[in-house]
């Protein structure tokens, strides 16, 4: 793990970069004890092909809602893009994030708060022998507060959850994947998340992770195993994981997925992000959650579920991210005996 991250994101005249070079942050929002709603928003920059694209997703008990923005980068201050803006008010611990008026009918002035320290590390991963990704990665939980307003009736947010992910540098990886987990499970007074991309065998290309306290205390996590159930569309439904940590404990967490949504397609998820659309470019759709939209039907099977989930009957909440590969080559085994 390296001893730090540059939180800003890179300046947007910055020369000499990869062309394939991104510098993106995602943050989602969720209360302390409801399944709904859930929010997700992000956004990334491409100094060498001069766009920015964004986006934000609502997702409440019916349907999830989805806009999507993009703009030339050198036509930007920096510090928005579209109806979203940011700014890194303390590195590491506040981030302002505001989303103006959109057809989704969803909008926020919000402030976030770090609750525990953040993990973060240089992310490598070989498939043969070709490096298909390296980037500096970054996630952390916190609080939000502010104000949230849908379809104009605004509420008061007062330490609603949310956990951050932050990467920057060139990720390539395409084909080859089985399962994707991003796992941000978050508790009274810690969040267990990590991060496992395990290939069409079963074989692992990838665990980075940490269970964070409250306290400070960073533990590193070693091992995870899994016991997961998927619906014939490929989504989730819920499951169990164990986790193991560097200093010796061992967190067997159940996870109910059934809220349904999440569906990061709707974020621009496949394949889009990092494609110049020219400037002020927006669109937005929204799914139905009646089983008519599926990580099998859309254009990419990344979700991030909220889920509620149970450590030592304990109850926690967070997001739950997964993709299932489409590929008949693959079928799903666990992991956990």
């Amino acid at each position: 793990m390296t001893q730090e991250f540059h939180d800003e994101l890179v300046a947007p005249d910055a020369k000499g970069l990869p062309e394939r070079f991104f510098d993106r942050f995602v943050f989602n929002l969720h209360s302390r004890d409801s399944a709904s709603p859930s929010i997700l928003f992000g956004l990334g920059i491409y100094p060498p092909k001069d766009t920015v694209d964004g986006f934000a997703i609502l997702v409440t008990d019916t349907e999830q809602r989805n806009v999507r923005f993009s703009t030339e980068l050198s036509a930007t201050d920096g510090t928005s893009a579209g109806p979203f803006s940011w700014r890194v008010v303390e590195p590491m611990q506040t981030w302002h994030v505001r989303l103006g008026p959109n057809p989704t009918g969803l909008e926020f002035d919000l402030e976030w708060r770090a609750r525990a320290p953040a993990w973060f590390g240089e992310v490598a991963v070989k498939q043969g022998e070709s490096v298909t990704a390296a980037f500096d990665h970054l996630f952390q939980s916190g609080y939000y507060t502010g104000t949230l307003t849908i379809d104009g009736i605004q509420q008061q947010v007062d330490g609603w959850y949310g956990q951050r992910d932050r990467s920057r540098g060139v990720r390539t990886m395409s084909g080859g994947q089985g399962l994707h987990i991003w796992y941000q499970a978050q508790f009274d007074d810690r969040s267990v998340g990590f991060l496992l991309v395990e290939d069409r065998s079963q074989g692992r290309l990838l665990l980075e992770g940490a269970v964070m306290h409250e306290s400070g205390e960073l533990d590193p996590i070693v091992d995870v195993l899994h016991d997961l159930q998927f619906t014939d569309d490929l989504d989730l439904k819920g499951g169990t994981v164990e986790v193991r940590t560097q200093a010796g404990a061992t967190y067997r967490i159940d996870a109910d997925a059934s809220a349904g949504g999440g569906f990061m397609s709707g974020g621009g998820y496949g394949g889009h992000h990092g494609k110049p659309a020219g400037r002020d470019h927006l669109e937005h759709d929204t799914y139905p959650l009646d089983g008519s939209v599926s990580p099998r039907t859309l254009d990419s099977s990344l979700t991030d579920r909220l889920a509620a989930f149970t450590w030592d009957g304990r109850p926690g909440l967070g997001i739950f991210e997964f993709a299932h590969t489409r590929s008949s080559s693959y079928t799903y085994c666990p992991t956990l005996p």
